[in-house]
C-alpha cells in the first residue's frame, strides 16, 4: 500500500485540489489584512517621533545660539545662524513637514502635508517636553 501511494505522489496527476488553494490564499489574505494597519500606525508613530526628535533639536540650537550670542527672550535666529548648533548644520525631515522656528522663549512648531497620527494636515505639531 504504501509503495502505490510513493507511486501516486511522484506521478504526474498528483496536484493539490482548489479547496486546499483556496484556503491557504484566504489565510494568507487574513494575516495580510492584520499586518498592514500595524504597519501603517507604526510607520506614522516613527515619522512623528523623528518629528519631535527634530522640533527638540531646534530648541536646542535656539538656546545654544541665545547663550552664545547674549540674546534673550525674544530674539528671532533663522536657519542659517542655527545651522552651526545642529549636528550636520540640519536636520533631516521625516515626510514632508515644514519647520517654523518663533523667537526664543516660544516653541518651535512643525506642520505636515500628511496626517500623522492624531494631527491633520496643516495642524502645528509642537513637541511634548
Amino acid at each position: 500500500m504504501k509503495l502505490a501511494q510513493s507511486e501516486y505522489r511522484n506521478s504526474p496527476c498528483a496536484a493539490w485540489t482548489l479547496v486546499e488553494i483556496m484556503i491557504v490564499v484566504s489565510l494568507i489574505g487574513l494575516l495580510l489584512a492584520l499586518a498592514i494597519p500595524t504597519f501603517i500606525k507604526s510607520r506614522e508613530t516613527s515619522q512623528l517621533n523623528t518629528i519631535y526628535s527634530n522640533l527638540r533639536i531646534v530648541e536646542t540650537a535656539k538656546d545654544q545660539w541665545a547663550l552664545q550670542n547674549k540674546q534673550g527672550t525674544g530674539a528671532t535666529p533663522d536657519w542659517s545662524l542655527l545651522s552651526e548648533y545642529i549636528k550636520g548644520g540640519t536636520i533631516k525631515s521625516a515626510t514632508t513637514e515644514t519647520y517654523t522656528i518663533n523667537a526664543v522663549g516660544t516653541n518651535a512648531y512643525a506642520t505636515c502635508t500628511t496626517r500623522l497620527g492624531t494631527y491633520a494636515q496643516g495642524d502645528p505639531i509642537f513637541a511634548p517636553y
